[in-house]
């Protein structure tokens, strides 16, 4: 796939976001949480990124590990995306692919997850 551009943000349009992605890989992860939320992360370096609105407007997240930030949105309680670290420790952002404007979540190839394993 190609990088290109990407705006979005949460159901009540307070959490707004850009970033710049290819979407190669979208998980289908079977983890409690992602299972549970309907959620397909892509996965982008927090310099391709940017929160353009609704800072303020955002309540974070923790379980289990307390490793991954989930960021949801105050008002709709949509979780827009997340920030953690890769096992080598660098800085990740997970994007809610479902937040992206105009995304058709059945035109892309999903990469499986077993997150009920890890």
């Amino acid at each position: 796939m190609t990088e290109r551009t990407y705006t979005g943000g949460c159901h009540c349009g307070q959490v707004r976001f850009e970033c710049t992605t290819d979407l190669a890989m979208v998980t289908a992860c079977n983890c409690s949480i992602c299972t549970k939320k309907g959620l397909h992360f892509t996965f982008l370096p927090p310099a391709a990124f940017q929160l353009r609105a609704g800072e303020e407007n955002l309540h974070e997240y923790l379980f289990n590990r307390h490793a991954i930030r989930h960021q949801l949105c105050v008002d709709c309680g949509v979780e827009v995306f997340a920030r953690g670290r890769k096992p080598d420790g660098s800085e990740v952002v997970a994007l809610n692919v479902s937040c992206i404007d105009g995304i058709e979540l059945a035109k892309l190839t999903m990469t499986p997850i077993d997150g009920r394993a890890l």
